[in-house]
């Protein structure tokens, strides 16, 4: 690493980017999880809106490839929609 003082700052808020995508990216796992754990198709309907927009958020910051996003809120929408009542 060089070692000028805007290539030390790069560092850090990468450093710094990298947790936080961590963070939501995991996050949005764990939600994911849940989501699918849910036997109810009331419970799951009412989840299903924020679970997508999680997924949206990352791909929108690039944590995720879009295709992805649209690939993960299809499968999530098909097993919700395959629930019974």
């Amino acid at each position: 690493m060089a070692n000028h003082a805007a290539t030390k700052k790069d560092v850090r808020q990468s450093t710094k980017r990298n947790e936080r995508n961590r963070y939501y990216g995991k996050t949005t796992r764990n939600a994911i999880r849940d989501l699918k754990e849910v036997d109810e198709k009331k419970a799951a309907t009412e989840q299903m809106p924020a679970v997508a927009a999680m997924i949206d958020k990352l791909a929108k910051r690039g944590v995720i490839h879009k295709n992805k996003a649209s690939n993960l809120k299809s499968k999530l929408a098909r097993r919700v929609n395959a629930l019974a009542k």
